[in-house]
């Protein structure tokens, strides 16, 4: 076992400093961290518990209206907070499909950003073939078995999917991230904080080097009455998402005035499904809006040998979900 360093961060500038050195990783609830060192897919030299920095655990609420995460805010405490249940529903929702209770009051809402993909290949060392893992190896998914792959934004380099529920809600409500690195502070948009693979599947995110996560920023509420995550998966508890859909809408009787749409277990990361959401602007919510809605979202999707059945079970999700975030309780699915 490689031997590993470690330190206790008091606050955003130790943290910040202790980073500098190479092989150096944050580690907060651990959850994903520790999975992947025990498999041998992360292999830091130094470890940097942030977990003790003070103010990284609050919730707050913003000038404009609008909701401050912390970074280290629990995934439980960040679900149950009454903020969230009441203005986020969404978010909440998300959150709780995601994982078991007991990771789910381990793992932070930072940890939960920076989780990698949960592809077999990726974690498997000893499948040779992975360009995640090992750049320039080969993806060993594209000929093998890729049923959980991706079907939007995959590469002749990765077809893995991002694995993480509470994303999907964030990237359809617009958030924020917030970060600090050796440069200063800065936001970035939610939908440009992961990235698709290209041909840099080992890059998951948009962050720079030494840059630590330090909250998560919610506009101010629109969807608050009407909104629905649904997951799909194998089995009802502790899986991850066959297809995942995030969907808000802001309704004026039948019409839609604004919604929000996104997909997860689909691409590399969270999917804005924006053809969707332009479909449905400003038009009445019938079966027949809907369903080329559906069609829309998918419009570019790419199945592979195993995973074609995604197409068509995304279709339907983005109909269920959209009919159960506006009450339509009869909507054909």
């Amino acid at each position: 076992m490689d031997a590993i360093s470690y330190e206790r961060a008091g606050d955003i500038a130790g943290a910040l400093r202790a980073a500098q050195q190479p092989g150096t990783m944050f580690i907060g609830g651990g959850t994903n961290l520790l999975d992947l060192m025990k498999g041998g897919v992360a292999r830091p030299a130094r470890l940097v518990d942030i977990t003790h920095i003070p103010g990284l655990d609050a919730i707050s609420t913003l000038p404009d209206g609008g909701l401050r995460i912390g970074a280290l805010v629990r995934n439980s405490d960040a679900a149950n907070h009454a903020w969230v249940r009441e203005r986020y529903p969404l978010l909440s929702q998300a959150l709780l499909a995601g994982a078991s209770a007991q990771l789910r009051n381990m793992a932070t809402v930072g940890g939960n950003l920076m989780q990698r993909t949960r592809c077999p290949y990726f974690y498997d060392t000893a499948f040779a073939q992975c360009n995640k893992r090992a750049p320039g190896s080969g993806c060993a998914a594209i000929d093998g078995h890729n049923r959980m792959h991706a079907i939007l934004g995959a590469s002749t380099q990765c077809l893995a999917v991002n694995p993480s529920d509470m994303s999907v809600a964030l990237a359809a409500l617009d958030a924020l991230v917030r970060v600090s690195g050796p440069g200063g502070e800065r936001v970035v948009p939610f939908t440009s904080f992961h990235r698709l693979p290209g041909d840099r599947p080992e890059l998951d995110t948009t962050l720079q080097s030494g840059e630590l996560i330090t909250a998560v920023d919610l506009p101010p509420p629109l969807f608050s009455e009407h909104a629905h995550y649904l997951k799909v998966r194998d089995r009802a508890s502790y899986a991850f998402a066959l297809v995942s859909v995030a969907a808000a809408l802001q309704l004026d009787g039948d019409t839609v005035r604004s919604v929000r749409i996104a997909l997860g277990g689909v691409a590399h990361k969270p999917w804005r499904a924006s053809a969707a959401e332009e479909r449905l602007t400003n038009r009445p919510l019938t079966d027949a809006t809907l369903h080329d809605a559906a069609a829309a979202a998918l419009q570019d999707a790419r199945a592979q040998r195993d995973n074609g059945f995604k197409i068509a079970l995304a279709q339907r999700a983005i109909v269920r979900a959209v009919n159960q975030a506006a009450g339509r309780q009869g909507g054909v699915a």
